[in-house]
């Protein structure tokens, strides 16, 4: 009997082939094992980042820590976002596409390396030649999409060239001629300037950006990030096996982390969000609003270490103080989530009170003593018990229309 099912075409590769835009309504789009192996490498900047974060946070040295973790996380964030999009609308996987992507990794694995130097002594010198290694990759591959491309599609790709080149002389300076009393006022004002590139690019002509496969790529990336939360939640049980005479304040550290995590992950993806991405200014909103949801679930991972280093005595703060540092990343990121990503597909004032009441409530739980992390985890899942609730009857209306 003969198969009359459609099975999705098998891309294979080719050792060059001409860099031409791919069609933004091509089925079967999905993550690519390079865009995966990239993503991978992130993972060890994301850890360098929220361990400094967290031994900050410790050693009572919070303004430091949060900031040198703010300009650290962007940096990162920043170099990912801009290969996704690339890769979005001109993933070729022929020799020099691969190629360009590998110098990018081993830029984003310098970038790790000067980590520590960003925090403990406020020098951003090997996290700039890490940004400069995954620049020029990047920026040879835009100058290849103009070569192979005519009109305002060529135009798009000289624009992000240029502005990749200029932005790039900008870091340069500021990291290495600024002093120390102003440097942070010229990383902002370098950090809005790059920001600024992909609306100036875009402005006449947009990318072929794949919506579905932008919104599974900051999907899986949301996942890499929780999974430092994961890991802290690993690191309470082995601590509490080791420390037994803290196993009682361990405990509730552990299953709040995990109720938190779990509950995160279901609030983000509870709903598709690729629909709304109809817009080239609607999509750039959308993923540059992501710093704050890939940096909070991040920093939430960050938290749960300081919690577990108090428990055992070997953190330098109150218990305030080591609540604060779950439940606000916590709360910043149901904020977060839900203005950026899932206000979009919600209907009604009650579905869209859940996540602003949730987030007040998990503020609130700060100042629960060693219980906070668990009542934290608590009114999360509640939050996502409410909003199942309610969407449930909302569809179940609407089938009997």
């Amino acid at each position: 009997m003969s198969d009359h099912h459609t099975s999705p075409p098998v891309r294979r590769f080719r050792p060059l082939v001409r860099m031409r835009p791919r069609d933004p309504d091509e089925p079967h789009r999905a993550a690519t094992p390079l865009e995966l192996l990239f993503d991978l490498c992130f993972v060890v900047a994301v850890a360098q980042a929220g361990v400094r974060l967290a031994h900050a946070m410790a050693e009572n040295h919070p303004v430091h820590g949060i900031v040198g973790y703010c300009f650290v996380f962007f940096a990162i964030w920043w170099a990912w976002a801009n290969f996704t999009w690339f890769a979005s609308a001109y993933d070729t996987d022929d020799v020099p596409y691969r190629i360009a992507t590998f110098v990018q990794i081993f830029g984003v694995l310098v970038l790790a390396a000067g980590v520590p130097r960003a925090f403990d002594h406020s020098d951003y010198s090997v996290t700039v030649v890490g940004y400069i290694i995954m620049r020029i990759a990047l920026t040879f591959q835009w100058l290849r999409a103009a070569r192979n491309s005519t009109g305002a599609v060529r135009t798009t790709a000289l624009r992000y060239a240029v502005g990749l080149v200029i932005t790039q002389i900008g870091w340069v300076f500021v990291a290495l001629f600024l002093p120390a009393g102003v440097w942070r006022w010229g990383y902002i004002l370098m950090a809005a300037a790059d920001l600024s590139v992909p609306s100036f690019a875009e402005r006449r002509q947009r990318t072929n950006w794949h919506p579905r496969h932008i919104a599974e790529r900051y999907g899986l990336f949301t996942i890499i990030v929780l999974g430092e939360s994961i890991l802290a939640a690993t690191v309470a049980v082995q601590t509490a096996l080791d420390e037994f005479s803290a196993i009682g304040e361990l405990l509730p550290i552990t299953f709040g982390g995990l109720l938190i995590v779990f509950s995160a992950y279901w609030t983000y993806f509870s709903l598709p969000v690729h629909e709304h991405l109809n817009t080239s200014a609607r999509a750039i909103l959308w993923g540059q609003g992501h710093y704050f949801i890939f940096g909070s679930a991040a920093a939430i991972g960050a938290g749960l270490e300081v919690s577990v280093e108090l428990a055992v005595h070997k953190a330098h703060i109150s218990q305030t103080v080591a609540a604060a540092a779950v439940t606000v990343p916590t709360a910043l990121f149901l904020l977060a989530t839900y203005l950026i990503h899932s206000r979009h597909a919600k209907s009604g004032r009650a579905e869209h009170a859940v996540l602003p009441i949730s987030m007040l409530l998990v503020l609130a739980s700060t100042f629960c003593g060693s219980w906070a992390v668990l009542v934290a985890g608590l009114t999360m899942a509640a939050g996502v018990a409410v909003e199942e609730v309610l969407h449930s009857r909302r569809w179940a209306a609407l089938s009997k229309v």
